[in-house]
């Protein structure tokens, strides 16, 4: 702890700089306590509070900007590769699409304060059409509030902080154990998560040729697309699809046959929300229900090259 504290008298400005700026890029590297001692440090003129401030916010921005250009120009791509690498990746599409629909652009302001969000907001903001003059005026906003909260902390418990590195200083590599066991419990814990939502989205899956012979056989099969808004609003779905929770699955089930062929499509990781609403179809006597294996990616594959789709 004491180097951490030597770092920051030495490099101080660009120590922060450094640090937020490969944590909001994505890098397994927590900024947070940087802050704090920062903040601390600037009372006795150990560090330079408004600096570090700007700092912090500076390296917000561009982290932030960088990924709302990756989201202007790739769209859904960046988001499906954001969350293929994040602990949680068959909800981290969903989650965040629903976080943003609920609160807009303007959820980039508390995007930092929120784990999992922090780095799809900006993606997504790009990927949803918010302007730059908008985007950016969010982002600092944020990155203003996210770092002044930390330096503040820092600033007003400075003698606590005091307290706390001293006491990991005497516990020394006992302290790097004990955190290292906590940061293992949580990656054990998301790992047994996704175990049990991997068996309970065990359904079988249809693949799109399969799909195509039902329709060729004059099956009529009923698809359903299950993105949300958010998702919707960024791609285009299947032609002649019918919306899930648009008017109330109950209201929707209740019109359908329950014989019919019901086929159920998303653009998320592993098919997991098609999985879950097929799941729901099948418990409401709808035995022919099936997710589409690969999901509206599949789909516009096939349309993108029918020949290899056919040959598939």
């Amino acid at each position: 702890m004491s180097e951490l504290v030597t770092l920051i008298q030495t490099y101080g400005v660009l120590i922060v700089f450094g640090i937020v700026l490969c944590q909001q890029i994505g890098l397994p590297l927590p900024s947070s306590p940087w802050l704090i001692v920062a903040g601390a440090m600037s009372v006795n003129g150990g560090a330079n509070l408004w600096l570090c401030l700007l700092a912090s916010v500076t390296a917000v921005l561009i982290s932030d900007g960088f990924w709302f250009s990756a989201g202007r120009f790739y769209g859904k791509r960046i988001l499906r590769l954001l969350c293929k690498i994040s602990l949680s990746p068959d909800s981290c599409v969903s989650r965040t699409e629903d976080t943003f629909l609920r609160f807009g652009p303007n959820s980039l302001v508390v995007a930092k304060f929120i784990p999992g969000f922090s780095i799809v907001a900006p993606p997504l903001a790009g990927a949803t059409g918010v302007t730059i003059p908008h985007f950016v005026a969010l982002s600092a906003l944020g990155g203003l509030l996210w770092s002044g909260t930390w330096l503040t902390l820092g600033f007003l418990f400075n003698d606590r902080v005091d307290q706390v590195l001293s006491f990991l200083q005497l516990m020394g590599g006992r302290a790097l154990l004990v955190l290292g066991a906590a940061l293992g419990g949580f990656v054990l814990y998301k790992y047994v998560q996704r175990r049990r939502r991997a068996r309970i989205n065990a359904v079988e899956r249809i693949s799109l040729k399969e799909l195509n012979a039902l329709i060729a056989a004059g099956h009529d099969p009923v698809i359903v697309d299950a993105r949300s808004l958010t998702a919707r609003g960024m791609e285009d779905g299947i032609p002649g699809a019918l919306v899930y929770g648009e008017c109330g699955p109950d209201r929707l089930m209740a019109t359908l046959d329950k014989d019919r062929h019901i086929v159920v499509f998303c653009s998320c990781p592993n098919d997991v929300t098609a999985a879950q609403v097929a799941h729901q179809f099948l418990t409401h006597g709808f035995h022919r229900a099936k997710p589409l294996h690969g999901g509206l990616d599949a789909w516009n594959a096939a349309a993108a090259n029918p020949v290899k789709a056919q040959a598939a």
